[in-house]
């Protein structure tokens, strides 16, 4: 049984969260503001510089939602510190991306682009270095956002097993499958 929900998050200077009547959690900080409803029987505390959540039951939901929402304001806390950053490597020969202010250009191998709008709360970039595969880099405040725009991203062209080509993850294995074999 995990024991996420029951530690506490570390509330760093210069952060502030408040709690609404309707369970609202807001974490403001130097690099900006986010806010998460959470469920209305689990209750936010903040105690010498640290922040507890609590369950009143030992129910199996209030189990299961009580780490998930510790580690959502945990994952706030982090986002409006230090933010969170996302990248991104084309492999594949031809493979390009370009980016215009938050417009990403995806040259994939098909028979056109593809032009992909990136939210306004994320900062776009995109690298084309020499000896290096092409990387888009998502930089942002909100967890969730950056994981989904960069799933989005990887299902253009999610990479395959027989040659490794496609949109991966900086620092992700890709498994790979051996293929046919000539015949003699």
């Amino acid at each position: 049984m995990s024991r996420i929900g029951k530690s506490p998050i570390s509330i760093p200077a210069g952060v502030t969260i408040t709690v609404d009547k309707s369970n609202k959690v807001t974490v403001k900080g130097p690099k900006g503001e986010l806010s998460q409803v959470i469920d209305a029987d689990l209750t936010f505390e903040l105690k010498d510089g640290e922040g507890v959540l609590t369950r009143p039951t030992d129910q199996i939901r209030h189990r299961s939602v009580h780490g998930l929402y510790r580690t959502l304001i945990a994952n706030m806390v982090t986002g409006v510190t230090d933010g969170y950053t996302k990248e991104m490597e084309l492999i594949g020969v031809g493979y390009r991306a370009a980016s215009t202010g938050n417009l990403l250009e995806l040259t994939l191998g098909y028979s056109h682009p593809i032009y992909f709008a990136i939210p306004s709360e994320l900062k776009l970039e995109t690298k084309m270095e020499k000896g290096t595969p092409p990387t888009v880099i998502l930089t942002g405040i909100d967890k969730q956002l950056i994981g989904q725009v960069a799933a989005k991203i990887r299902a253009f062209r999610s990479p395959e097993p027989y040659k490794g080509k496609g949109i991966r993850f900086k620092g992700e294995q890709i498994r790979r499958k051996a293929g046919k074999t000539a015949a003699k």
